[in-house]
């Protein structure tokens, strides 16, 4: 071990466990965590009750009002994308996909495999669509049913401009679908204005809850016109609403334990004021991710205007004694977990901003990378991450 590693003792959250730096599962609070450590049964009627409450508030977080409901749906978020999918689209239906990363493309997939049809606009991962191009297709294809579109894209932590693309759903009458899985809780989202027939997000993304629950706000009345579209039994929307609506109960097992975490998430998400505090801690988080990399040499994917703070994409140095393996579990040593990229337009890495951390640890954060670097042979990096943690 160097001097150098040894002047940054491992991180750790509050709980003892390495800070993730990732999109989801992330850092929780040890009082999430805590929610966990009791068992309930599915039909008391104490659960039912965090339940309805979990439901009522998450449609707050997105300003649906009497006219919007959310289903829950058991698994990850992909689970309610996929419920959201095969159940708004009906066997006749025809989605324009709008894809610039691998999510998009997940849910052309999903489509695929359902027996729907697709018309697709597809951009580079660093690249928003185009909505010229948008608009020229809904206008040329009139077979088109529904627009789909990915809130941010954490394939490159990309924000894309949900607002304008309901606005060109609804001046062609076409149902409107949102994947806002990691910007949920944190990013502004109006079901209303956005012309929105549904969100599917999850309970492990800017709530700061567990895995195991996925979501969809539904607008009511085009969810009641979903009945019969499903392709699968478990992921029917319209089922698990109608049974919701009768018995207060999920069709199937519940994750008891990941939603009554998730209501305590919910607390304490409302305690740093809702969307407007938690995304301005992930806003300061990113400010300060964004000018540390920079000042240690590393080149960020997005320009500032089309990066939201979730997820940063930074270009692997081209520097041959970087090794991102090295570089990976270095930094995990000191109790810090990144993400690899997954980009195809370029080499990359991705650090996260979300999650229950703060200015201290994202100066820890960059502190450690600063050794790293150093460790790694490239010099003067170290003596920069120390300054920025004392920065």
């Amino acid at each position: 071990m160097t001097a150098s590693s040894r002047s940054c003792p491992p991180a750790a959250s509050e709980t003892g466990d390495p800070l993730l730096l990732t999109p989801g599962p992330l850092t929780t609070s040890r009082t999430v965590k805590a929610a966990m450590v009791h068992d309930w049964g599915s039909r008391d009627a104490n659960f039912i009750e965090i339940n309805r409450s979990v439901l009522a508030r998450l449609a707050g977080v997105a300003n649906g009002a009497d006219d919007w409901v959310t289903v829950p749906m058991q698994g990850s978020g992909t689970f309610a994308v996929e419920a959201m999918l095969t159940t708004f689209v009906p066997a006749n239906g025809e989605v324009l996909v709008l894809i610039n990363g691998a999510y998009g493309k997940r849910a052309k997939r999903i489509l695929e495999i359902a027996g729907r049809k697709t018309v697709v606009h597809e951009t580079p991962e660093d690249t928003p669509p185009d909505l010229a191009q948008v608009e020229a297709l809904l206008a040329s294809k009139p077979s088109i049913t529904h627009v789909f579109t990915i809130h941010c894209e954490t394939t490159s932590g990309i924000l894309n401009p949900i607002a304008q693309i309901g606005a060109l759903a609804a001046k062609y009458n076409k149902g409107y679908l949102v994947d806002s899985m990691s910007a949920f809780g944190a990013l502004p989202l109006d079901v209303q204005t956005m012309h929105i027939d549904a969100v599917a997000a999850s309970s492990n993304k800017c709530i700061e809850g567990v895995p195991g629950l996925g979501f969809v706000i539904c607008r009511r009345e085009a969810l009641k016109r979903t009945q019969g579209n499903a392709t699968t039994l478990v992921l029917d929307l319209h089922e698990q609403w109608v049974n919701m609506e009768k018995t207060s109960q999920y069709r199937f097992t519940p994750p008891t334990h990941v939603i009554v975490a998730f209501h305590q998430a919910l607390n304490e998400f409302d305690a740093e004021g809702g969307v407007a505090g938690r995304g301005g801690r992930y806003r300061h988080n990113c400010r300060i991710l964004l000018e540390g990399m920079r000042a240690l040499g590393f080149k960020p994917l997005l320009p500032d205007a089309l990066q939201a703070p979730i997820i940063v994409t930074f270009h692997m140095p081209e520097d041959p004694r970087f090794v991102f393996s090295q570089f990976y579990e270095s930094l995990k040593a000191r109790g810090f977990v990144i993400y690899p990229g997954k980009l195809t337009v370029a080499d990359s890495f991705r650090i996260g901003c979300i999650g229950r951390i703060g200015e201290k640890e994202m100066r820890a954060a960059l502190a450690a990378i600063g050794e790293v670097l150093d460790e790694m042979g490239m010099a003067g990096a170290g003596t920069a991450g120390q300054a920025l943690k004392t920065a």
